[in-house]
């Protein structure tokens, strides 16, 4: 008997020999298992594309608080809101209890270029404090961000991403000159790079898909609200706290409406323990002042559990049920193989008999049918990343494009695939392997004489 390498090498011409003897069987088997491993990977690369976390070397630090001001009977579900109203976000930003604290709401805005001749261009932006470029370490080609005395000042400051100054300068340094936003000139501070955190983690309030374009211009939150720009992201109230009848800026502001989202930093565990019992004491407060009349009701969340929470929904449910639909035909499949698996194990019951007369072992006999599942598997993993190829190349009409975009053909995937197909055949080979060995030679050889 060989040893060693020899040993491979000697299941491997066996395992040659067994696939031309049965070539359709083993054709049936691996365009099983190509299909049902391409199946879960493509559904598998889109779903890693939409739950990816955007930051990860930071999502431990970076929390979004949450307040109940609508109460038990009115929340979702038992849910407190997603975004804040105006009195809590003003108040948690002004307290300075984290590191660093963002306030954020999305708005529209016009732009008029400097040409004359052009038409003017609406575009997607966000009101944001200062700490926003910093904590989310937003990367800056020209330029930087604002400063806190630019906050409290109102100024008209303004960060433009990348794509709209390559639109209006033709990608020079514009950092001093103006922009002209719904008829106010403000004085650009900063040029972003290319930067496009998937998904946008920090609004996925916003009435925008979180996996869509990112925004374009960045102003001060608090000149924002000065100028009574009107937010565009979805703006929720509740039965106890309906909108203002006649909605002025004022009654807006003072209204239990939410439509802000809140960030803070918070670097260690004992600064998170801390900003949370503050968060506890501040809704407590509420209370006490007649506010709410409710036990305070607060969520201090980390970049993934915000992700995760159902109110965000941010991994899209298709995506979700795709993987268990692909995981379920990769199961079905599996089922099958180990069918087919059987037969062609059993087929050769009689050669079986005579190595196990001529004293190979039950150990060498799962040896030699484990590594032709193995080269099996192989090539089903080898079909499969054909087939996942194909359908990474379609996933776009099935899925939302944004997310198809991100959904890519990585070293990662393609080293899956195989593992996959080859851990899996040999899965599906363990009960036909052990029954193979099981075969008695006494009665194989009584049979044949």
């Amino acid at each position: 008997m060989p040893c060693g390498h020899g040993v491979l090498r000697y299941y491997g011409s066996l395992a040659w020999r067994s696939v031309h003897r049965s070539k359709a069987l083993t054709a049936l088997i691996v365009l099983l298992m190509g299909c049902g491993v391409a199946t879960c990977m493509v559904t598998f690369a889109v779903f890693r594309a939409a739950s990816a976390d955007p930051i990860p070397w930071k999502s431990g630090q970076l929390f979004a608080p949450q307040i109940d001001n609508y109460g038990p009977l009115h929340n979702w579900k038992g849910e407190p809101p997603n975004m804040l109203s105006y009195t809590d976000a003003v108040a948690l930003l002004h307290a300075k209890q984290a590191r660093r604290q963002v306030l954020i709401y999305a708005s529209k805005w016009t732009v008029m270029p400097e040409d004359a001749q052009r038409l003017p261009s609406s575009q997607e932006g966000d009101a944001v404090s200062h700490d926003f470029f910093a904590m989310f370490d937003a990367p800056f080609r020209y330029g930087g961000g604002w400063s806190a005395s630019d906050d409290e000042q109102r100024a008209a400051v303004v960060v433009i991403s990348s794509a709209l100054n390559q639109k209006l300068f033709g990608g020079t340094d514009s950092v001093g000159r103006e922009i002209i936003l719904d008829a106010h000139a403000y004085r650009i501070v900063g040029v972003l790079d290319d930067w496009d955190p998937k998904p946008r983690f920090f609004d996925v309030s916003s009435a925008w898909f979180p996996f869509s374009h990112p925004r374009q211009v960045y102003l001060p939150f608090s000149r924002a609200i000065d100028l009574q720009k009107a937010a565009s992201t979805n703006f929720f109230c509740s039965a106890n706290a309906p909108s203002p009848d006649l909605p002025t800026w004022d009654s807006i502001l003072r209204s239990e409406c939410v439509w802000i989202t809140a960030w803070v930093e918070l670097p260690t565990q004992a600064d998170v323990v801390h900003y949370r019992e503050w968060l506890r004491n501040y809704a407590a407060e509420q209370q006490r002042l007649g506010r709410f009349d409710w036990p305070p009701y607060v969520r201090l969340s980390d970049v993934r559990q915000w992700l995760d929470l159902p109110l965000n929904g941010v991994v899209p449910k298709a995506s979700a049920l795709s993987m268990i639909v692909s995981f379920s035909f990769l199961l079905i499949c599996l089922v099958n193989v180990v069918g087919l698996m059987l037969a062609r194990f059993m087929r050769r019951a009689p050669e079986i008999g005579v190595r196990r007369a001529l004293g190979a072992s039950r150990g060498a006999i799962c040896g030699q049918f484990l590594t032709e599942a193995a080269a099996i598997g192989l090539a089903g993993g080898v079909l499969g990343l054909l087939l996942t190829a194909i359908g990474m190349a379609g996933i776009g009409h099935v899925f939302e494009p944004e997310i198809a975009r991100l959904a890519t053909l990585d070293a990662s995937l393609l080293s899956l695939t195989i593992l996959v197909a080859v851990a899996t055949t040999m899965i599906a080979a363990l009960y036909p392997t052990w029954r193979a060995a099981q075969v008695q030679p006494a009665w194989q050889l009584k049979s044949n004489g």
